[in-house]
């Protein structure tokens, strides 16, 4: 047993349960833990993949453990219950845009995007997009939407659509639902409350989809590594998840540009300098 890997796997699952729900994009935020720690190198290159797509099913799960009693009634109340039915409809409708452009444009990205550069790119521009957005919402919007029962499938379709924005490395799945349904009319908790069960269907599928096309690079040698990150990233995204829930009705995401920008420049400037070595 590598005492060393295994660390490094428990790390990224830490990374991964802290950045999933936040604005600041787990993948960037795995993508330069990898190139840190070399954890594609210990591990091999295509398995550290397919783990850092694995490992946010963790997160997932801990979403569905502080939502239970939400999700709980949505499906038995499936066949006769009208809130209920929309509710279902309108995951559904946000979580297909996802589906088709990852199937059409995952394979192309992941060769072409999944660098530090990029990351540390599309921070930046991230955490200028986020300050406009609260600056826009702030001055000339008032909500619209105020609980996710009052969602239409349009206003479903629309934040699926933005969610699609997230297949580039460093923007953030979670802050592209949560800011883009905030510009559309959402609250600020309704926007990230979606975000959360958006990211059920999503994520998990993502992690299965990506475990059945990768199968034949895994064994069940790798499973002790793989349930290792799972449960660290399970454990931090719950500690995170009802942070964030409490967090959202009483400030901003104004925090989060700041440190997107920070972060991104300092990725910049310390591989420009050569004072960190940023593995592609």
């Amino acid at each position: 047993m590598d005492i060393v890997l295994f660390l490094k796997a428990a790390v990224m699952g830490i990374v991964e349960g802290l950045t999933e729900f936040l604005p600041i994009s787990s993948t960037g935020h795995l993508i330069l833990a990898n190139a840190l720690m070399d954890f594609g190198g210990s591990a091999g290159t295509e398995k550290a993949k397919v783990f850092e797509i694995a490992i946010q099913t963790g997160a997932i799960f801990a979403v569905i453990l502080v939502y239970l009693q939400r999700i709980k009634d949505t499906v038995t109340g499936l066949g006769s219950d009208p809130v209920a039915q929309r509710f279902a409809l309108n995951v559904i409708i946000g979580f297909l845009p996802a589906v088709v452009m990852g199937l059409l444009l995952g394979k192309l990205v992941k060769e072409h995007l999944f660098s530090p550069t990029v990351v540390a790119t599309t921070f930046i521009i991230g955490g200028f997009f986020i300050m406009l957005a609260e600056k826009l919402t702030a001055r000339y919007q008032t909500s619209r939407v105020e609980s996710m029962d009052d969602m239409t499938p349009l206003d479903a379709l629309k934040v699926g659509l933005v969610q699609c924005l997230a297949l580039v490395p460093g923007t953030s799945r979670s802050g592209a639902t949560i800011i883009g349904g905030m510009l559309m009319g959402l609250s600020r908790k309704t926007a990230t409350d979606y975000s959360f069960f958006l990211g059920i269907p999503t994520l998990v599928g993502a992690g299965a989809y990506s475990l059945y096309k990768e199968r034949a690079l895994l064994s069940l040698a790798d499973l002790p590594l793989f349930l290792t990150g799972l449960v660290f990233a399970f454990l931090s995204a719950w500690v995170c998840v009802r942070w964030l829930i409490r967090y959202v009705s009483s400030h901003n995401f104004m925090p989060f540009a700041w440190y997107r920008i920070a972060f991104g420049v300092l990725i910049l400037v310390t591989s420009h300098m050569g004072w960190v070595t940023w593995a592609e």
